[in-house]
């Protein structure tokens, strides 16, 4: 667990330095937040992202929404990832590459990876869903912060 707490907290650490935009990194953490059915981290929005509502109702029918083509890139990296990795074409490789370099590609791999570490907790049923909507952001050392808590941090960095 160890291991794993370390590996969540550098991704955000990683993602905090700011490579993707926020909204990408928010879209692609709720596109694998609904594909593994995590009710936590479908319930939480990062603040930063200032993601509202109507723009994340799109993620599930991306393909055909209005969404920015480099998000959609990210949205198709993610279902790749998640759904059947060693299937990642030259396509979709060429399409991802348009629009980010190196190391927003790292990062955004990085992030679907820690969003999808939760299928332990999902499939026991102890993902406990917050309020709908219910903020959260991250200290600088990757720790999350949920709620009023995240409120008041996020208004103090800001």
């Amino acid at each position: 667990m160890r291991t794993f707490d370390e590996f969540s907290r550098a991704t955000v650490r990683r993602q905090l330095r700011g490579a993707v935009d926020p909204r990408i990194v928010e879209i692609v953490r709720l596109r694998c937040a609904r594909y593994h059915d995590c009710r936590l981290c479908a319930s939480v929005r990062v603040l930063d992202a200032e993601l509202d509502d109507p723009m994340a109702a799109k993620i599930d029918r991306y393909e055909s929404s209005d969404l920015p083509d480099a998000w959609k890139a990210a949205l198709r990296l993610a279902d790749a990832v998640i759904m059947m990795p060693g299937a990642v074409g030259e396509d979709l490789r060429a399409d991802v590459r348009r629009h980010f370099d190196d190391d927003q590609i790292s990062q955004l791999l990085f992030s679907i990876m820690k969003w999808s570490c939760q299928k332990a907790l999902v499939s026991l049923r102890v993902d406990i869903p917050q309020e709908e909507g219910t903020p959260v952001t991250y200290d600088r050392d990757g720790h999350r912060i949920i709620g009023t808590a995240a409120i008041r941090a996020f208004q103090q960095a800001g």
